[in-house]
């Protein structure tokens, strides 16, 4: 039985692999509808991994309360912005749904005056913590942190009107530098991402991958 629960997803992961890979080079119409029927297929699957997810968050939360786990407090503030966004946002959508006019003021107000300026803040926190990062990464120990610092120096200059008035050649050098070795490395690393998730997914469709059955490999 064990052997059969093991078999039947690595058959599935490769046939659905191989169909999913080999469709993208058939060019008939036939193929294109295969796509828009998957890829509405994929939404639907979307839609219950955020369930399964909403599921497994209040599960957390619920067990730390019920544990009296250190910092049970904040899942307490956890389940009052969940409940309270959940359930404006269900009432504006019954509401639209009697009356396509209704706006849901009470959702939209709370989603831009609490989410949005919460999120800026944590941003605008996080902004600290990456320049700390940033004074410990640019010590220049060795050649290519040296070439690190003098590349964000440039370019912190070159992008505020100071750099504008200790040289002309800050923001042009700082453009340069955006627009050409960024780019170049930028383009690398996509390269290596790319070539990684098609190595991922070769091994997941032959079953050399098998940590989604969760046994491992």
């Amino acid at each position: 039985m064990r052997a059969i629960k093991l078999t039947i997803p690595l058959v599935l992961a490769l046939l659905f692999g191989l169909f999913g890979f080999g469709i993208q080079y058939v060019p008939h119409p036939w193929a294109s509808d295969t796509k828009e029927f998957i890829s509405l297929w994929m939404r639907v699957i979307g839609g219950i991994a955020w369930i399964l997810g909403a599921y497994g968050l209040v599960h957390l939360h619920v067990v730390r309360i019920r544990r009296s786990q250190p910092g049970w407090g904040y899942s307490l503030f956890f389940f009052a912005g969940f409940l309270l966004m959940a359930g404006t946002g269900l009432y504006n959508d019954a509401r639209w749904f009697w009356n396509a006019q209704v706006q849901g003021a009470v959702y939209h107000h709370l989603y831009d005056a609490l989410f949005v300026s919460t999120g800026a803040t944590m941003f605008s926190l996080l902004g600290f913590f990456i320049a700390s990062a940033a004074v410990r990464t640019f010590r220049a120990r060795s050649f290519e942190a040296t070439l690190l610092l003098i590349a964000a120096v440039v370019v912190m200059l070159g992008r505020v009107p100071l750099g504008q008035m200790i040289s002309n050649y800050l923001p042009a050098a700082a453009e340069w530098i955006m627009l050409v070795p960024n780019t170049a490395a930028k383009r690398a690393i996509m390269l290596g991402v790319s070539l990684g998730v098609i190595a991922t997914s070769l091994r997941i469709i032959f079953g050399l991958e098998r940590s989604y059955l969760g046994g491992g490999d």
